[in-house]
């Protein structure tokens, strides 16, 4: 079927932006080519989804087999051996005692779900979330995200009793102070939240990225992590860890949370949880999931068994692959590309990530301020000359990062060779 960019214009709604006006025909490993026979090196992965590159073979047998079997039958009616199965091994490489999962669809919806969960065990119908922070675009995940105002815009009002406290972001740091001098003032303008605002006895849960998406792949210091988890503990609110951009090893570790020594008592996982397919999940103790009894909530498509065998093949291939030692290698490596970029190209205003979920500030070297003019250059560009790349950040000024995690090194460096042309130009 010929398909052009224009015919969708016509059948489609535009509510959903297109980055690009690209018409993909096929994609395998690091590569996609559009319905003109164009091939792009894709840095994007559809937004960190294909962790493993697209189409690994591995993931596509576990589709085919699993297919050939059995679609669905609706898991609210009957039990499928790969969701038992992918549950379990879930269960092995979670934190410590998060054991029980619940399958939903989507990250917004595991997000949703995240937070009846919480209200559901404490009882209690505060949530905080993060300014900057991104968690979807149903009404619930919508009402806890901070990210930009055009997603909350005509929507009001939303869920009641959100509300929101500052992300510590160092290199934009709102008090004007650096890392070295941090005394977290962040953490304290959350208390004085609970000050004027809420009370804490009154807060269900917090809902916190362990490194902010969609908002700038801001990484927090880790003693704020840490201190806001011992704050959680000591007011009896739950604290949610929104995994789903950085979860299966897109920071180096399997997950983000392991970085800074925390643990959540809620998890909520996507993107690459089931290589490509929709599905994600929330992970929590046996405790708090037991507080949630039959048809408090509820999936028609959760858990499906297609998505549960990809997902297995995932975690096979992680760990066979030795995967996330890549990550780590091949992380550092890109790290240490764009540090050395840094130096020589002032419009690179900040570096920052961790494994292969990096980013690229660009700002005007003048006074540092956010530039998405010089952003938008250097990503049209890098498209023009095939590598397929996509904006992050509050302010549209930041460049990611979001390579597969089996990335070979000859990929790496062609990608970084074209952002490099880019910034030449620039």
């Amino acid at each position: 079927m010929n398909m052009k960019f224009a015919d969708y214009k016509e059948f489609l709604s535009p509510v959903l932006f297109k980055a690009t006006d690209i018409v993909v025909e096929s994609a395998k490993g690091s590569y996609i080519t559009d319905v003109n026979g164009n091939e792009y090196l894709d840095f994007v992965q559809g937004i960190a989804v294909n962790a493993l590159g697209h189409c690994h073979p591995e993931v596509v047998k576990a589709i085919c087999e699993q297919t050939g079997k059995l679609i669905t039958a609706s898991f609210n009616l009957v039990n499928y051996p790969s969701t038992l199965g992918f549950a379990k091994e879930l269960s092995k490489v979670t934190p410590e005692g998060m054991d029980v999962v619940f399958f939903s669809n989507g990250g917004a919806e595991a997000n949703d779900g995240a937070i009846k969960l919480a209200r559901c065990f404490t009882h209690r119908p505060g949530i905080i979330a993060f300014r900057g922070s991104f968690h979807g675009r149903t009404i619930g995940a919508t009402s806890i995200t901070g990210s930009n105002s055009k997603y909350r815009k005509y929507q009001e009002p939303l869920v009641p009793s959100v509300y929101f406290a500052p992300y510590p972001t160092c290199y934009r740091c709102p008090y004007n102070t650096t890392e070295d001098k941090c005394s977290l003032d962040c953490l304290q303008e959350l208390q004085r939240t609970f000050d004027y605002l809420i009370s804490p006895e009154n807060v269900a849960a917090v809902i916190f990225e362990p490194v902010m998406g969609e908002g700038g792949y801001v990484v927090p210091p880790t003693r704020y992590v840490q201190e806001l988890r011992k704050l959680c503990t000591k007011h009896g609110m739950l604290l949610i860890f929104d995994e789903i951009q950085t979860g299966f090893g897109r920071t180096g570790k399997m997950f983000a949370s392991e970085n800074f020594d925390v643990i959540p008592d809620i998890m909520t996982l996507g993107k690459a949880i089931a290589g490509g397919l929709p599905m994600s999940a929330i992970v929590s103790t046996k405790e708090i999931m037991d507080s949630w009894q039959p048809g408090m909530h509820g999936t028609t498509f959760g858990g499906h068994p297609v998505c549960a065998a990809a997902g297995l093949a995932v975690l096979k291939v992680l760990k066979e692959e030795n995967v996330i030692d890549n990550v780590n290698t091949q992380g550092a490596y890109l790290k240490g590309r764009l540090l050395d970029m840094q130096k020589q190209y002032p419009a690179m205003g900040d570096v920052r990530g961790l494994g292969l979920m990096m980013a690229v500030e660009f700002v005007n070297p003048e006074d540092k301020s956010p530039s998405a003019d010089a952003l938008n250059k250097v990503k049209q560009y890098c498209l023009e000359h095939g590598l397929f790349t996509l904006s992050c950040g509050v302010y549209g000024n930041g460049f990611r990062f979001a390579t597969p995690l089996n990335i070979a090194r000859k990929d790496l460096d062609k990608g970084l060779a074209i952002f490099e042309d880019a910034l030449k130009v620039l």
